[in-house]
């Protein structure tokens, strides 16, 4: 026996059934299975888009479009300077250092260091010399107080 001989069981294939194809084929005359009326026994039924709902409001009507979305904001990652001396505390940032995106990322104070912003949650006692793209003023006030120094960095 090789592969060449092979064939399926006797009856375990059929030829598919002919629709619409006259009375005597017992699958043709009035609807050819498809039932009576409706958009589902029309030709060209199945050609409808993904989307669509049957004639049913389309869900893109239905939900509610409010408020906008500016797609030019800048999404920051957020320290805040209690956090900052919080890990100044714990031994995790060395105080002589300056305090990059890099070393917050490296910390894990922010996800990323790509866009770093400094807020001013918390108090803060350590002298530090940050570096970040952005300060709130509360934040850039309390660095400066407790004797640090804030650099802005650009978009490189």
């Amino acid at each position: 026996m090789d592969l060449s001989n092979l064939k399926p069981a006797e009856g375990a294939t059929q030829s598919k059934q002919r629709l619409g194809r006259g009375e005597g084929s017992g699958r043709g005359a009035h609807s050819s299975t498809r039932g009576t009326k409706g958009q589902s026994s029309r030709s060209g039924a199945k050609n409808r888009p993904i989307w669509f709902e049957g004639g049913q409001m389309p869900l893109f009507r239905r939900i509610p479009k409010h408020g906008f979305n500016n797609p030019l904001r800048t999404e920051h990652n957020i320290a805040n300077v209690g956090r900052i001396q919080a890990l100044v505390d714990e031994g995790r940032i060395d105080p002589n250092e300056p305090v990059t995106p890099e070393v917050l990322e490296e910390v894990g104070a922010v996800r990323d260091a790509e866009r770093v912003k400094i807020l001013g949650d918390g108090r803060l006692d350590a002298s530090l010399e940050v570096s970040a793209h952005a300060y709130s003023s509360s934040a850039k006030e309390k660095i400066e107080s407790s004797g640090g120094s804030t650099t802005i960095l650009g978009d490189e």
